[in-house]
């Protein structure tokens, strides 16, 4: 069992990874988004950690990639927004590993989690700028979605094959 330090201390590096990883490669999207690959560790954080510190770990640090990235507004969205994706990939796998393979369990929770971002980035930018004009951003949203399960399932997997995490 880790010591709460130990939590802490593992939870504040993904912060800092998902901070960092958002950050590095941003491609701007049509409603002053961008796309990212902070998605992975997002993920990552949500199989690793508890529940509770997936979420901070997620919400946290993506919501300090916006803010240091200049999008401000987009900040307690995407604390939110992520922070709930870490969770839903952390409680679904948790289910469905109990009856199915890590791989497919990792598979279906990452999608639903990065369909609710789809869903929750819509939502925001619909109340900000209209539904109708929000639609453009869904497609982008969604291959964000996409790379970030296929690539927090490679790093899940890595993680697992090295025993880095266990």
């Amino acid at each position: 069992m880790k010591s709460s330090t130990q939590r802490i201390v593992i939870s504040s590096l993904l912060a800092a990874l998902i901070c960092v990883a958002t950050m590095i490669i941003k491609i701007p999207s049509p409603m002053k988004g961008y796309l990212n690959l902070g998605d992975c560790i997002v993920l990552v954080a949500g199989w690793l950690l508890s529940p509770v510190y997936g979420f901070l770990a997620a919400g946290i640090g993506s919501a300090l990639a916006d803010i240091f990235s200049g999008y401000m507004m987009y900040a307690p969205a995407t604390f939110v927004i992520k922070g709930l994706m870490a969770l839903i990939a952390s409680f679904v796998f948790n289910i469905l590993h109990r009856k199915l393979p890590n791989l497919p369990s990792r598979i279906i929770s990452g999608t639903i989690a990065e369909s609710f971002m789809v869903l929750g980035y819509f939502i925001f930018e619909g109340i900000l700028y209209g539904f109708a004009p929000s639609v453009v951003n869904i497609p982008a949203n969604a291959i964000q979605g996409a790379v970030g399960a296929i690539l927090g399932i490679v790093l899940i997997k890595a993680f697992e094959k090295s025993k880095i995490m266990h």
